[in-house]
């Protein structure tokens, strides 16, 4: 999909910036030069195209009274599928992806209580046949802000 120029600033401004007002979309359509009309069908066109792969907010669940884990599992390559339906069942799997080398799926729980992360891995191992789960509490949080600038193109050719 080409981005157009005012594709690429709404794609920044919702990054950085999307107002507290009641009607936000109007606000950024204001900033941009656009009705609040076509941010929405610019914002639909962008998420349908799989640019835009999740809007809102990022809170510090740890204040909000959280607890949570990153967890690794061997899963065997011709149970990744199924084992991957199992772990994303849970609306408390924040993330779960694949990596190289033996413990192959890694996901994170977030949930409201250790013993509702404890149920949720038990269930995961009872559903799966995995009775192994590695689980990583974090001990030191790092968090990163990772927004991406694209006002340019820099394609591959060098042009732009």
């Amino acid at each position: 999909m080409d981005l157009d120029q005012k594709d690429r600033e709404l794609l920044n401004l919702v990054q950085y910036d999307i107002p507290l007002t009641e009607r936000p979309y109007a606000a950024v359509g204001a900033r941009l030069g656009l009705s609040e009309d076509e941010v929405l069908e610019r914002l639909r066109r962008l998420k349908e195209s799989n640019i835009i792969r999740r809007m809102g907010g990022v809170f510090d669940s740890r204040k909000l009274g959280y607890k949570g884990t990153l967890c690794a599992m061997k899963v065997p390559p011709d149970k990744v599928d199924r084992v991957a339906d199992v772990v994303n069942g849970y609306l408390e799997i924040t993330h779960n992806y694949l990596r190289d080398g033996d413990y192959n799926m890694w996901f994170t729980v977030l949930a409201l209580s250790d013993e509702r992360v404890q149920r949720i891995l038990n269930e995961i191992k009872a559903a799966t046949g995995i009775k192994e789960i590695v689980t990583l509490p974090a001990t030191r949080i790092f968090k990163i802000l990772v927004n991406f600038d694209v006002s340019e193109v820099n394609h591959a050719d060098g042009t732009g």
